[in-house]
């Protein structure tokens, strides 16, 4: 996620750059054509331009829905935040008795585990989302894990060997920690270290755990349907492919060397509505872990940072902070 004030025109420039590239090549080739034979390739400009409206209203529609997706993220994650700190107190408060101060330690270290493997799990690269398309380095921090080899390594400081060897190879690895955590809240329950009430309100929040994660795992699983995606690029391609025969029908009716203007103007159109495209494309998936997606990373070390100041814990993390602008 980008932090500051706004893109600098060189970022967003050199980010869209092709589409201007090839849309002034192709606008040079049809000017030229016009200007040094004796073919009139110019276009009635009014169809054309309610094309253009047309394809603007549907990159509209495709940008509000992305939109509603990310921010749809944004907003489970929020819950998470909210459940974890609930979790969190409530571990602190209701646990108590033998080892009461080892047992909050170990629910609240198994949570963070739990919020370890689901920022994996979600950062999972799907096929339709970009992959290798994501720049890195320069403008933003790599966040792209492995899911295994680096996930078992990032939850060793929170779970035993041996329960990570009970979830390794699991299919979904976050329910199966979620799941142990419930099962050992019913042993402590058993145990007296808390009545029924308090244990049904702990089982009430690994629920809406649950939810939340089946609602993070519904965005990434289930992508922005491919028909929109695919007719907004394919409307868009169509659309430049005619603009530059339309704007000559327009500059030809003024002075001679002016159709020459078609280069620049048809190639910046055309930059301005792919622009629009591309950030409808690149808004779709929240959790690829791009430049505009739901920062988890942060979230969770945050989350982490809570849940062991309430225990007291020693070794505390610091936030994240931004790297060039972006937040993990």
């Amino acid at each position: 996620m980008y932090v500051k004030r706004r893109y600098s025109f060189l970022t967003t420039l050199k980010w869209s750059k092709w589409p201007l590239i090839l849309g002034s090549l192709w606008a040079l080739v049809v000017t030229a054509l016009f200007h040094y034979t004796a073919i009139d390739v110019a276009l009635p400009y009014q169809p054309i331009s309610i094309i253009g409206i047309s394809v603007a209203f549907y990159l509209g529609f495709k940008n509000n829905s992305s939109y509603d997706r990310a921010w749809e993220a944004r907003k489970i994650w929020g819950a998470i935040v909210n459940t974890s700190r609930s979790f969190g107190v409530g571990v602190a408060s209701f646990v108590h008795g033998p080892d009461a101060e080892k047992i909050r330690k170990e629910l609240v270290y198994r949570h963070i585990a739990w919020l370890t493997s689901l920022r994996y799990q979600l950062r999972l690269k799907k096929e339709w989302e970009h992959g290798t398309e994501v720049p890195k380095g320069v403008y933003y921090p790599e966040v792209t894990e492995r899911y295994i080899k680096d996930l078992g390594e990032e939850l060793a400081p929170y779970i035993s060997k041996a329960e990570w060897e009970d979830v390794d190879g699991s299919n979904n690895i976050s329910t199966q920690l979620l799941t142990i955590q419930s099962q050992r809240l019913q042993e402590l329950k058993d145990q007296g270290y808390f009545e029924d009430f308090r244990h049904m309100e702990l089982f009430n929040i690994i629920k809406s755990l649950f939810d939340e994660q089946g609602k993070s795992e519904r965005i990434k699983n289930f992508p922005f349907p491919r028909q929109y995606s695919s007719a907004a690029l394919w409307v868009t391609m169509a659309f430049s492919a005619l603009l530059p025969f339309s704007m000559l029908d327009i500059l030809m009716k003024e002075k001679p060397l002016a159709i020459w203007l078609n280069i620049p103007v048809s190639g910046f159109i055309i930059w301005v509505f792919f622009l629009m495209e591309m950030i409808g494309d690149y808004s779709e998936n929240p959790f690829e872990g791009s430049y505009n997606d739901v920062p988890i990373t942060t979230i969770a070390r945050g989350i982490e940072i809570d849940l062991r100041e309430m225990i007291d814990d020693e070794g505390i993390p610091p936030s994240i902070k931004p790297e060039n602008g972006f937040l993990m």
